[in-house]
């Protein structure tokens, strides 16, 4: 009971229940009717406060008294209306404010079924999906749905990300055309893996950075690494260390059943690379802090998924055979990392493989809560190591670093 949820494209789209509202309203009508009769029934039958009175006095308190009965009414109604939005649960936005642009209003319209209410959901109506936390940066929002309809879109994909990092997630869908960039020189599949992508087929505005020159100049360069036998390239297929897999052993402890993967903030989509090497698909999840890191996985021939890690995965329970990640929401509390950790269990299939890849653990603390929080799960552990590296920023320092490959179990 409650909401129920249907994928439609890349946004949600909710559903009220009218069994559930119509119970609720109706238990709410009963007592507000009941109310008001029974006070209908006081100011009629009750005792005069004179003896005596005029013919006009008594239908003066009579007309006093009919008038306070239909503003209880009237006032017993505007409260069934709020109750009613509150129990539908959807109208998060206030649309009535005079700084809402149009376009937002009429995303955020109700549209009735066609045919009526369903017979066996007894659904009525589809209610636009947009993130709860979009009320408390409407100013951004305002600004990121004011724009002519049918037109060019504004440059804006930085305020795209900006509401999704505050937590306006899903976004509105919008009624603009994206700005088009040639996609020439595409590489065929799999040559496309490995070999280098130009910059001008990307979309540097929203960056500090217009190429990837600057980019590699300003920070490591790995990430968009697709040279020769580059450090990137040979990662997971040669060992630097115990605390590095290799795909094929890891592969060989799943059996001939890994065959479709997910990989939380993947980055640049190195790891999706080497797994489509071995005829695994690999989605990729990413976002574009600095440089446009989705375009960079799709110009590849790869699946980039524009989503924040505290985002509900948009999958449907156990489609993966392989969730394979190295961050786990760093430096985020216990809790929010319980939080996604349920969810990779959720999206991971039995018998599954869960891969934490050369994961940064801050101290002991962090590590030992990591490994009590993993073992709640019950994962038969198929490798398990802990091991030190120095510090890559020079300092001198080693850093704990955990990898392991659990398993899923059989929950009865």
């Amino acid at each position: 009971m409650g909401s129920v949820s249907l994928k439609i494209g890349d946004g949600t789209a909710r559903f009220k229940r009218a069994s559930v509202c119509s119970s609720a309203l109706n238990i709410i009508m009963l007592v507000s009717v009941l109310t008001t009769n029974l006070f209908a029934l006081y100011a009629f039958t009750s005792p005069p406060h004179r003896i005596h009175q005029s013919p006009h006095k008594n239908i003066s308190v009579i007309s006093e008294h009919v008038s306070l009965i239909v503003r209880e009414i009237e006032s017993s109604q505007r409260k069934l209306v709020l109750m009613e939005k509150e129990l539908l649960g959807f109208e998060i936005v206030d649309i009535s404010k005079p700084n809402v642009p149009s376009e937002l209003k009429l995303f955020l319209q109700n549209n009735p079924l066609p045919l009526g209410k369903d017979s066996k959901t007894g659904i009525t109506e589809m209610v636009a999906s947009v993130g709860h936390s979009c009320t408390g940066s409407m100013e951004l929002l305002a600004r990121y749905m004011n724009y002519k309809p049918g037109g060019p879109c504004p440059d804006d994909s930085y305020l795209a990300q900006k509401l999704m990092l505050r937590g306006c997630e899903p976004l509105p869908r919008r009624r603009c055309l994206t700005k088009t960039i040639p996609r020439v020189g595409l590489s065929r599949f799999p040559l496309s893996l490995w070999r280098p992508v130009s910059d001008k087929i990307l979309s540097w505005s929203s960056f500090g950075c217009k190429n990837f020159a600057c980019y590699n100049a300003k920070n490591s360069g790995v990430d968009f690494d697709l040279v020769g036998n580059g450090f990137e390239k040979q990662k997971w297929v040669k060992s630097r260390g115990k605390n590095d897999f290799l795909v094929d052993d890891v592969l060989a402890m799943g059996g001939d059943g890994i065959r479709i993967g997910f990989d939380i903030e993947g980055d640049s989509g190195h790891f999706a690379a080497v797994m489509a090497k071995k005829n695994v698909t690999v989605i990729t999840s990413t976002l574009n802090p600095n440089a446009p890191y989705s375009e960079f996985i799709a110009a590849r021939g790869l699946f980039p998924l524009f989503v924040t890690p505290n985002q509900r995965f948009p999958f449907s329970d156990g489609v993966f055979d392989l969730v394979h990640t190295s961050k786990l929401s760093d430096g985020a509390p216990g809790e929010k990392i319980e939080f996604l950790m349920f969810d990779i269990d959720r999206v991971l299939r039995v018998g599954g493989l869960f891969w934490l890849d050369n994961y940064y653990c801050v101290d002991d603390e962090s590590k030992n809560t990591l490994t009590r929080l993993i073992e709640k799960f019950g994962y038969k552990k198929l490798r398990w190591v802990v091991g030190e590296k120095v510090d890559s920023s020079g300092s001198g320092k080693s850093q704990v670093y955990l990898s392991a490959v659990l398993q899923k179990p059989v929950r009865l």
